[in-house]
């Protein structure tokens, strides 16, 4: 039996984006409107954190790179992992949403605690609430995709 695609050490995997340009696209533009009307250095840090948890190093050297370039500090930058010991490091409002994305990234865990959900809902509105979970559920999908296809971290042709 002949594979393709095979993932071995130093083998490409499917460029995702050739072979599913449709499918591409409509991800960026997701990506686009879900961060339409909310503070860039909120984004970074949603998406740095889902890519800690997902261990997606490929998104997590481009967020944290494109966070540096927005003006984020290495202490933040460095305490997001352990966000929860370093509250001091992030207003509420950040707090609400690094928990949020933890419970959404590890839905399969323990599902969205009501009382996450509440302390999101307190300092979000609808509107950038929905952006919020949309945003989480886009990185989210990135990490896969990068992962899947075994995207290696430092490669970003964005430039």
């Amino acid at each position: 039996m002949t594979t393709t695609n095979t993932h071995v050490t130093g083998t490409a995997r499917l460029n995702f984006a050739k072979a599913a340009p449709k499918v591409f696209r409509a991800l960026i533009g997701f990506d686009a409107a879900a961060r339409e009307g909310l503070d860039p250095a909120l984004v970074e840090l949603i998406q740095i954190r889902a890519s800690h948890l997902n261990r997606c190093a490929y998104c997590l050297h481009m967020h944290t790179n494109d966070a540096r370039k927005a003006g984020e500090t290495e202490d933040r930058l460095h305490m997001v992992p352990v966000w929860r010991e370093a509250r001091h490091f992030f207003t509420e409002r950040e707090q609400a949403a690094l928990a949020l994305t933890e419970a959404v990234t590890l839905v399969a865990d323990a599902g969205v605690p009501d009382e996450v959900y509440a302390q999101a809902a307190a300092h979000f509105d609808e509107q950038e609430l929905a952006h919020v979970l949309s945003l989480i559920l886009a990185i989210n999908t990135w990490n896969r995709v990068a992962l899947s296809t075994a995207k290696i971290a430092g490669t970003d042709e964005r430039g």
